[in-house]
C-alpha cells in the first residue's frame, strides 16, 4: 500500500471560490476526488480528476481508501473535516500522518461569527449522526449551542424537544447556507421551529437557552421527579453518595446491575461527560423506563440489557466501574462482578436488608474495601412540634480491585 497521504479538503457553501490556494492546488493535482454529490457539484468542470460520490453505506468505499493505493486521492468534507467530519473518521482509521487536511470554517464558526457568540462558550451537537434527544444534554441556564441538522424534520423535532423540556422561551435561529450566496439566518421561537419551517438542504439551528428554566442541576443527587420510576429508585441523598463513590471520569464503562430506574448509572454518566453505561434490569417495564430516562437527559452511550444477573453479564465487556443496586441474594453475583472488574476498577454495592448486609460484610472480610453505613432522617411534624423520622439505613460497600 502506498505511503502517500490522503488529502482532505473542507469545503463550504461558497464552493471552490472559498478555498485557499493550497486546497485548490490539491484538487487540481488529484486523480480521484471523493465527496457527496452536493460537494462534487461545487467543483468547476475543468478539474480532471475522477469524481466519486459516497455510497450509502459508505463503509465499502471507506475501506478501499484505507487499504488500497491512495496516491492522488482527495476527499471533500463539509466545513472543518475534523469537526464531526470524514477527516476525523479517516484519522481514527489511518492515523494523522496518513492525512493532509485543509480545513474550512465550520458551520459552528460561521454561526458564532454571524451571531456574535464567543465560540469557546458554544456547544455543538451533531444530529446527523445522533438522535435529536441528545441535544438535551446541552440544555442549561443561558447555554448556547449549534445543532447540525439534516432537514426540516430534524429541525422540527429539535423545536419540539425544547417545548417538551419547558423551554418555550428559548431563542432559536435557522441558519441556511452560511457563507454561500443563499445565506439566511431566521430568528424563530421553539413553537415556530416545531412547525417544520422550509429550508435548504444544508442548514443548522442555533439555540440560546433562557437563563431561567426547569433545568436539572449538574451535581449528583437529582430529585426523584426528574426520573420516570415505579418507586424502585435510589433516593437522592444515597444516590449522591453512591455516584461520588463510583468516581465518575470520562471514557469509562459502568455496569449498573439491578438498575431499576437507571438513576445511579445515568447520573454517573452525566458527571463523567463521556463514557458508557450498561444497565442490567430483569423487569421489562423498568428496562423501558431506563431508556426513556436516558433520552430525557440526552445521554448517549447507554445500553439497556434485559435479563437477570449474573447470567446477563456474561457477554458484556469488562467494566471500569460496577454498581450493584439489586440482586445481592443472587448466588455468586458479587464474586462474578469482582472477577470481571478491570484492574484499578471500583465496585460499589448498596444493601437495604439484613440479608444484604450479611452478604456485604462477608465480602468485605474476604476482599477488603470500605463499609459505610448511611443513616438519614427527615424532619416531620409530631403533634404541635417537629421531630426526626429516620429512613431505612443503607450499608454501602466500596472496593477497588
Amino acid at each position: 500500500m502506498s505511503e502517500e497521504r490522503i488529502v482532505v479538503v473542507g469545503i463550504g457553501a461558497d464552493g471552490y471560490a472559498g478555498l485557499g490556494e493550497p486546497a485548490r492546488r490539491a484538487l487540481q493535482a488529484a486523480k480521484e476526488i471523493v465527496g457527496s454529490r452536493r460537494q462534487l457539484s461545487l467543483l468547476p468542470p475543468q478539474l480532471q480528476a475522477k469524481g466519486t460520490a459516497w455510497p450509502s453505506p459508505i463503509t465499502p468505499l471507506l475501506d478501499r481508501l484505507c487499504t488500497e493505493e491512495r496516491e492522488g486521492v482527495c476527499v471533500l468534507a463539509s466545513g472543518n473535516p475534523m469537526l464531526y467530519g470524514i477527516g476525523a473518521t479517516l484519522a481514527r482509521r489511518l492515523g494523522p500522518k496518513a492525512l493532509l487536511v485543509y480545513p474550512h470554517p465550520s458551520t459552528v464558526a460561521f454561526v458564532c461569527a454571524r451571531l456574535g457568540w464567543p465560540q469557546q462558550e458554544v456547544g455543538c451537537v451533531n444530529l446527523l449522526a445522533q438522535p435529536v434527544s441528545s441535544a438535551a444534554s446541552l440544555f442549561g441556564p443561558a447555554a448556547r449551542f449549534v445543532a447540525l441538522v439534516s432537514g426540516r424534520e430534524q429541525a422540527a423535532a429539535l423545536g419540539q424537544l425544547l417545548l417538551d423540556h419547558g423551554l418555550e422561551a428559548a431563542e432559536t435561529f435557522l441558519c441556511v447556507e452560511l457563507g454561500g450566496s443563499g445565506e439566511r439566518i431566521e430568528p424563530l421561537r421553539p413553537a415556530q421551529l416545531a412547525a417544520a419551517p422550509t429550508a435548504a438542504e444544508l442548514f443548522a439551528v442555533a439555540v440560546a437557552c433562557p437563563p431561567d428554566g426547569p433545568y436539572p442541576h449538574r451535581a449528583a443527587g437529582l430529585p426523584e421527579h426528574h426520573f420516570s420510576h415505579d418507586g424502585q429508585i435510589t433516593k437522592w441523598p444515597v444516590r449522591a453518595i453512591t455516584v461520588a463513590a463510583l468516581a465518575p471520569q470520562p471514557g469509562l464503562l459502568l455496569w449498573d446491575v439491578g438498575a431499576g430506574s437507571g438513576s445511579v448509572g445515568l447520573e454517573w454518566l452525566r458527571l463523567a461527560g463521556r463514557g458508557r453505561v450498561v444497565a442490567v434490569e430483569q423487569n421489562p417495564s423498568r428496562a423501558v423506563r431506563i431508556a426513556e430516562n436516558a433520552a430525557r437527559f440526552g445521554l448517549l452511550g447507554v445500553e439497556v440489557v434485559e435479563g437477570q444477573a449474573p447470567e446477563a453479564l456474561a457477554s458484556l465487556p469488562e467494566p471500569d466501574r460496577i454498581f450493584v443496586g439489586g440482586g445481592l441474594d443472587q448466588e455468586g453475583l458479587l464474586a462474578f462482578c469482582i472477577e470481571r472488574l478491570k484492574e484499578g476498577g471500583i465496585l460499589v454495592a448498596n444493601a437495604t436488608t439484613l440479608e444484604g448486609e450479611g452478604v456485604l460484610s462477608a465480602y468485605q472480610r474476604r476482599f477488603g474495601g470500605e463499609l459505610l453505613r448511611i443513616e438519614l432522617a427527615d424532619a416531620a411534624p409530631l403533634g404541635r412540634f417537629r421531630s426526626y423520622h429516620p429512613r431505612h439505613p443503607i450499608l454501602q460497600w466500596k472496593v477497588c480491585r
